[in-house]
């Protein structure tokens, strides 16, 4: 489904991505992510297999942004995207998470109360071009429409005074602190673990 757009030569537009279309395009999502999130180049190669054992996890969706090609017979660019599926015990992001709750001092009940029911907004991505659009919130907000989880939580790294565009998105959408200055395994920068209830239109806590 097309979002209409004011300018279809300049504006983003939104996209549901079925496996099939993510699959294609994942290459091009990755260098998204690497650049995002400036990581090094060849971060795409080490991560491209992850991505593509998540398409088989339960409840993942994907959107994606796109930008019309002035050129007719060309794709349209992929300027940002987003994907996530229902959390479980099993899954390494649900096991540091709740490690790192457990070290912190937080009880088992509380713990399981947390993880229970939730779906993990994996990757929201928007190229440093495209960025100061909205299109951050409007592939969020897309993602999660009709999402079945009681919550939604994510990760994203820790900056000083929360000031850039992510964390301004995250606390506009009512995310709230669940782990903070927390080290995943294989990546030495602080992060925060957020979460919120569902749906986004729904009380915060």
């Amino acid at each position: 489904m097309r979002t209409v757009a004011t300018d279809a030569q300049t504006t983003p537009y939104l996209v549901d991505l079925t496996p099939p279309e993510f699959r294609q395009r994942l290459f091009e999502a990755l260098s998204i992510y690497v650049e995002a999130m400036g990581y090094p180049r060849g971060t795409e190669q080490s991560r491209a297999p992850m991505w593509s054992e998540h398409l088989h996890r339960p409840g993942w969706r994907a959107v994606g942004a796109l930008l019309p090609n002035a050129d007719p017979m060309q794709p349209d660019s992929l300027v940002a995207v987003a994907y996530g599926y229902h959390g479980a015990a099993h899954q390494w992001w649900h096991q540091q998470v709740r490690d790192g709750l457990r070290r912190t001092g937080h009880s088992p009940r509380s713990v399981e109360a947390t993880l229970e029911d939730y779906f993990e907004l994996t990757e929201l991505h928007v190229l440093p071009s495209a960025q100061g659009h909205g299109l951050g919130g409007r592939l969020c907000t897309r993602l999660l429409d009709g999402v079945s989880a009681a919550n939604v939580m994510l990760s994203t790294p820790e900056v000083a005074q929360e000031d850039n565009r992510a964390w301004r998105l995250y606390r506009r959408l009512g995310f709230q602190d669940v782990l903070r200055d927390f080290t995943f395994a294989g990546d030495r920068r602080p992060f925060a673990v957020l979460g919120r209830r569902l749906p986004l239109d729904g009380p915060v806590a």
